[in-house]
């Protein structure tokens, strides 16, 4: 069986990549998101296990030095990290799996998975995510201040990324990102097709 495709999205908060991600999960079939571990603490609606698994600081520094992590970062005082184990699992049934991680667990994940394809997401402008900031209404206005002015650090990578998509209008943006992922398995490393390539050839 072919392997899966691992997908990698990125972008500064307030640009809109859960919301994508999440109805990029509903319209394509055979992919999965991976769920980060994270020490953050959880907001109004998200689910362990589901949004994120929730670990303390002590938890998530030993799955670093048990080397569960096939990337991990430290974002706004909080550890960020993917499942090594899950990663694998998923690819090897053929799954396509999307990770959203920031850049820097992007550039670790790009040295362990070559084959993998970077998508950046940018916001229209820095008034629209100023907005989409303040509207979450999770944030204290210190915490938006402070993600507004890493926000500029984090775009500065979408140079790393394979495709680049801005998130203006929300069904163009989804759309451009369904788009992404139907080339992506068009191409001739990641077919599936075997039994019909050799149907046909022989």
């Amino acid at each position: 069986m072919t392997l899966g495709t691992l997908f990698i999205i990125s972008a500064p908060s307030g640009a809109g990549k859960t919301s994508l991600v999440a109805e990029l999960l509903r319209r394509v079939d055979n992919l999965q998101v991976s769920v980060s571990h994270t020490t953050r603490p959880s907001r109004t609606g998200e689910t362990d296990g589901l949004n994120y698994h929730f670990v303390s600081h002590q938890q998530f520094e030993q799955m670093v030095k048990d080397q569960a992590f096939v990337e991990h970062a430290k974002v706004h005082s909080n550890y960020y990290g993917t499942s090594k184990e899950w990663v694998n699992s998923a690819l090897n049934q053929g799954i396509d799996v999307i990770l959203e991680i920031d850049w820097q667990g992007a550039d670790q994940v790009r040295q362990i998975f070559p084959r993998s394809s970077s998508i950046f997401i940018l916001p229209p402008s820095k008034q629209a995510l100023f907005e989409r900031l303040k509207g979450r209404g999770q944030d204290s206005d210190a915490v938006i201040q402070q993600r507004v002015a890493a926000a500029k650090e984090e775009m500065s990578h979408y140079t790393d990324a394979d495709y680049l998509v801005i998130n203006d209008q929300f069904e163009l943006a989804c759309k451009q990102l369904e788009n992404i992922i139907h080339a992506k398995r068009c191409a001739l490393d990641s077919q599936r097709h075997e039994k019909l390539l050799i149907d046909l050839l022989s």
